[in-house]
């Protein structure tokens, strides 16, 4: 006969701690784009677990994130005996957990220095346990960022994208209309057969015709193919101001809301800096800054690539950027660059693929996160050429004026 012992529960804090509110806490951590200043919490720490332990002391030390009970256990481990004892071990369980919970996946790294592969300056130290953060944190970290952005516009729900255009199907939102040969077969069965009755009258067997069917409208709503052009450069980290870390949060909330709530549209993710690279979504936690110029060009050239391949019905580049054009691409595969002023021959190189995204029905909206008389001019032209939109904003309130964007976009015809 089989038997269960009951044991007494002593209480295993490691799994009892919310993996949600310990990822949040680390969120900052996590997505480190390279930004030092003196009051950045983790501006010393890599991406090795030895460092993850050392941001996990810290986290537990401060316990901001966490409730009052978990905070007054916190407290109660410093405060005992052989205190840094326990609070190893209970950092070694959360990062077992971690593991297991498949949150981060670690791997030992053998060269002395490896380069990014997706864009940026990241090095390497010999020997070193390095860990990556999973596609299922980069998911939670992406929702928590859009919930919280969707907060602050006083959004509770939203769904598909709308267009001005009717359509048959199974939500109904609008008038009849007479059946025609391919229409989703929805029939509005009051309409059908009032039509049927006016032409016969009452009475039984009730013949219905061809013209009497009648089914009800939907709005036609759409797909749309998005690449979010990213810059990267130097500037995005300089002059005292991080904003390149709130622009790769914006790219994941992005990157959430389309998974679930657009899955007919497509998300890709292109850095652009002395070149420009596309690079998978998932592996924009990993992003830091660098080199030091702007190569617009390049970076819509990338883009344009990309749009080609899908079939959407719109199509889109949302640029993020703080920074004119200072670079180009020559036919020879060098590299000219010239970080003073507008220069004629990068700027007209750059508008010229604007123009290309035009005639390929491309649009174009940019975020600029300056606001220096160089940026500005480059910008309105832009707009002009491609009949965009842009804004001035700033890395708090990136994500407001990027998502609202993204959700109006298909509820009008921007002429």
């Amino acid at each position: 006969m089989k038997r269960i012992r009951y044991t007494k529960y002593n209480g295993d804090l490691a799994s009892e701690m919310d993996m949600e509110d310990l990822l949040q806490a680390l969120s900052d951590y996590l997505l480190d784009s390279g930004f030092r200043d003196g009051f950045t919490r983790f501006q010393e720490l890599d991406h090795t677990l030895d460092d993850l332990r050392e941001a996990l002391r810290r986290i537990l030390e401060e316990g901001h994130f966490f409730d009052e009970s978990m905070r007054q256990k916190l407290d109660e481990i410093s405060a005992e005996g052989k205190a840094e004892g326990k609070m190893d071990e209970l950092i070694e369980k959360l990062l077992n957990r971690m593991q297991q919970e498949n949150y981060i996946s670690s791997a030992q790294q053998q060269g002395p220095g490896n380069a990014s592969q997706v864009g940026g300056q990241v090095g390497d130290v010999q020997g070193e346990v390095r860990f990556e953060v999973t596609d299922k944190s980069l998911d939670f970290l992406g929702f928590k960022t859009l919930r919280d952005l969707l907060g602050s516009l006083g959004k509770s729900s939203f769904g598909r994208h709308d267009t001005h255009h009717w359509a048959t199907g199974i939500e109904t939102s609008g008038a009849s209309q007479r059946y025609q040969f391919g229409d989703v077969l929805n029939l509005d069965t009051t309409t059908t057969l009032s039509s049927a009755i006016s032409r016969e009258g009452i009475g039984l067997p009730l013949n219905l015709e061809y013209d009497d069917l009648h089914v009800h409208q939907c709005e036609f709503q759409s797909s749309c193919a998005t690449v979010v052009l990213l810059d990267c450069s130097h500037s995005m980290i300089l002059y005292g101001e991080d904003r390149f870390t709130p622009a790769k949060k914006v790219a994941m909330a992005l990157s959430h809301l389309i998974r679930t709530q657009y899955p007919g549209d497509s998300l890709s993710l292109v850095l652009f800096h002395d070149s420009a690279e596309e690079i998978p979504v998932s592996q924009i936690a990993r992003v830091k800054v660098g080199p030091w110029y702007t190569n617009t060009r390049e970076g819509l050239r990338v883009a344009q690539r990309i749009l080609a391949r899908q079939r959407k019905d719109m199509k889109q580049i949302v640029m993020i950027t703080d920074g004119k054009p200072s670079a180009l691409t020559l036919p020879d595969g060098r590299i000219y660059k010239n970080a003073f002023g507008l220069d004629p021959l990068v700027v007209s190189e750059t508008l010229e693929e604007v123009a290309r995204c035009k005639r390929s029905n491309v649009m174009i909206n940019t975020f600029m996160l300056a606001s220096d008389y160089g940026l500005v001019q480059f910008v309105h032209k832009v707009s002009e050429m491609c009949r965009g939109k842009a804004y001035f904003t700033t890395p708090a309130t990136l994500g407001e004026y990027l998502l609202m964007d993204y959700m109006q976009h298909k509820s009008k015809t921007i002429h």
